[in-house]
């Protein structure tokens, strides 16, 4: 923990002129890596659209927009990505608007065929799933209040399926059952995933922005609430308090207890920050006090306890830096808390990230770090220029924050 108060944030224009630089520089020399279709590079030309170098450079992305997976999902390269990039892109190029109209009706029109059992990431996450589908569809066709078209959230069926897959306490429905031989997953085999990105966290973040864009009185706002309420009742009881004095989770559970030794991912993607973000955000949506103080006083446990030294790690900047697992998730969930709880306990871990980052941005830049969203550069510069107050907030809707 950090003894004194920082002072105060960096401007916000040097950022500015950073990220502003950072376009024209991939716009003349493309990342060859990595999908073109993730909307990382619009994200940060529709925040910086100001200057000329944003509409270059979603010209330059548009030219291979969609040309990944074609999977419909908001990360690694689906087409839920796209749609956020022509969305944003659409304003600094009006002709891309025909495009992201058409896909949009292509997912909320045509979804796949999801699994209810034994169930796999892409059949409910945030990053490769119908969770990340129906934020992209909230992020650009959703309406502010409740009740759009119908009394219905863009993406009514994503919503119903993901209502589905929480109708029970135990949440047995999204225990996966995909991964028993897999090289990487197998410790999830069976199990529940609690997070952010792949888990229950991410799942409860897309179910609050339905439930927002849903008209009261109605089925489906009953059914949602009530899914809602279950998979927040499921994290709060799947929580545990580690070594650090910090309230956290495990990766997946059920499962035997957890040690409370300390586990440096404390991140957007896996444990408390983006855990509690979808607690208190749900209690929001639902009026739930007592849930809402719940996670405000688990987010102020680790504000009060992370330690950068700790809690930031890995080979890549990505890792230390990225939205993903390093400090501009962290950033990006304290400055939801701060705007939307006014938690002091956030104001001040956003002061000290927000240092952290600007510190070490300063060009010439790593060999290798990519153009996407939430591992690359534009995810921290555009973390860094939404938080200073500055800049659009619609487009953290893919993060599920707001």
């Amino acid at each position: 923990m950090t003894p004194t108060t920082p002072s105060p944030a960096p401007p916000p224009g040097d950022v500015h002129d950073i990220s502003v630089r950072y376009l024209h520089q991939w716009a003349t020399a493309p990342d060859p890596g990595g999908h073109r279709c993730d909307p990382g590079i619009p994200v940060l030309a529709h925040l910086v659209a100001d200057d000329r170098a944003a509409p270059a450079a979603v010209a330059v992305w548009s030219r291979t927009a969609g040309r990944g997976p074609s999977h419909p999902a908001l990360y690694d390269g689906g087409l839920a990505g796209t749609l956020v990039g022509l969305h944003l892109g659409a304003g600094l190029h009006p002709g891309l608007r025909t495009a992201a109209d058409r896909l949009a009706t292509h997912l909320r029109t045509r979804p796949p065929r999801y699994r209810t059992h034994h169930v796999a990431f892409p059949d409910y996450d945030l990053i490769s799933g119908p969770a990340g589908t129906l934020l992209a569809l909230c992020t650009t066709g959703g309406h502010g209040g409740r009740g759009g078209p119908g009394g219905q959230p863009p993406g009514q069926p994503l919503a119903t399926h993901l209502a589905l897959l929480c109708d029970d306490e135990e949440l047995g429905r999204l225990r996966t059952g995909q991964y028993a031989h897999h090289p990487q997953l197998a410790w999830v085999h069976g199990r529940i995933n609690t997070g952010m990105g792949h888990g229950v966290a991410g799942l409860t973040t897309a179910l609050t922005a339905a439930l927002r864009r849903t008209s009261t009185g109605t089925d489906l706002a009953s059914s949602l609430a009530t899914a809602l309420g279950r998979a927040a009742r499921w994290l709060i009881r799947h929580a545990y308090d580690d070594e650090r004095g910090i309230r956290t989770w495990p990766a997946a559970g059920p499962g035997s207890p957890p040690t409370p030794a300390a586990h440096p991912r404390q991140a957007w993607c896996y444990g408390t920050p983006g855990i509690t973000w979808a607690l208190w955000d749900a209690a929001d949506a639902l009026g739930d006090t007592t849930t809402a103080d719940w996670a405000t006083a688990a987010f102020t446990a680790l504000a009060e306890h992370y330690d950068e030294t700790f809690h930031l790690y890995g080979d890549s900047p990505g890792d230390r830096l990225g939205l993903c697992h390093g400090a501009a998730g962290v950033l990006a969930v304290a400055d939801a808390f701060d705007r939307h709880a006014r938690l002091p306990a956030a104001a001040t871990l956003k002061n000290r990230l927000t240092h952290h980052l600007t510190d070490r941005l300063a060009p010439p830049w790593p060999a290798g770090w990519g153009a996407d969203l939430l591992t690359g550069l534009p995810g921290v510069l555009a973390t860094l220029l939404t938080t200073a107050h500055t800049a659009p907030r619609t487009w953290l809707s893919c993060l599920g924050l707001r």
